[in-house]
């Protein structure tokens, strides 16, 4: 081999390597930059999950306490009701949990009896007449504290069904005060005199052959016709 061709080879085998070593290092100049953005995203996104993550913390804490709060209300008018009904030794308390990350309500009607207390669920205390109470005070409750407030009347549809005779008269002084002090119109359906005979106004509504005829009553308790 001559000389002059052997150095030729070795400038053109250099030549290449430069040119290998060329296109390496821009190569790694590539990675590098994409190794830069990878680390910069991977750091925004461990930003955000954390910003996330707190925010979410920010929103149970908000749920837990609107929750807390909102329990207190119900808690707090259905137990006036309860009492102005059936005197002072009940009330109502309600019970939080979580199954399955879905948020349940208990509801129990907690009674003194010599001495001691007894609590039960709506049902099982004092038969259907508390079921009523609590039910009509939930109702009424619910209309009052949901935002934006619900506007109009409230309309019953026989309240007070199960209720005995001795608590009826106390239930009506309690549809009283609840519109005087919630400024709603009470309109009911029942066949309740008692309640009827409260009234400011009041229609009887009686079939006749076939017919339904309405009638102004003029034999009110509160002498306002």
């Amino acid at each position: 081999m001559k000389p002059e061709s052997s150095i030729d080879e070795l400038r053109k085998a250099l030549n290449e390597a430069r040119t290998e070593l060329v296109r390496r290092k821009a190569e790694k100049e590539i990675h590098l930059n994409q190794l830069h953005d990878t680390v910069d995203r991977l750091k925004s996104c461990e930003e955000t999950r954390e910003l996330l993550d707190r925010v979410r913390l920010l929103f149970q804490l908000s749920v837990d306490h609107a929750r807390k709060q909102a329990k207190q209300q119900l808690e707090t008018l259905v137990t006036n009701a309860l009492k102005y009904v059936f005197g002072s030794s009940i009330r109502f308390e309600i019970e939080l949990s979580d199954h399955g990350g879905n948020p349940t309500a208990e509801f129990y009607v907690v009674s003194e009896w010599e001495g001691q207390e007894v609590k039960n669920r709506p049902q099982d205390a004092r038969g259907g007449g508390v079921v009523d109470i609590v039910s009509l005070a939930l109702r009424i409750a619910l209309m009052e504290t949901i935002k934006p407030r619900i506007q109009g009347p409230i309309i019953l549809d026989e309240p007070g069904k199960h209720v005995s005779e001795d608590y009826i008269v106390p239930m009506v002084e309690f549809l009283k005060s609840v519109g005087e002090i919630f400024g709603r119109q009470i309109i009911l359906v029942t066949h309740n005199t008692h309640l009827t005979e409260s009234a400011d106004c009041a229609y009887f509504v009686r079939l006749a052959s076939g017919k339904s005829e309405v009638e102004l009553s003029r034999n009110l308790d509160n002498n306002t016709l």
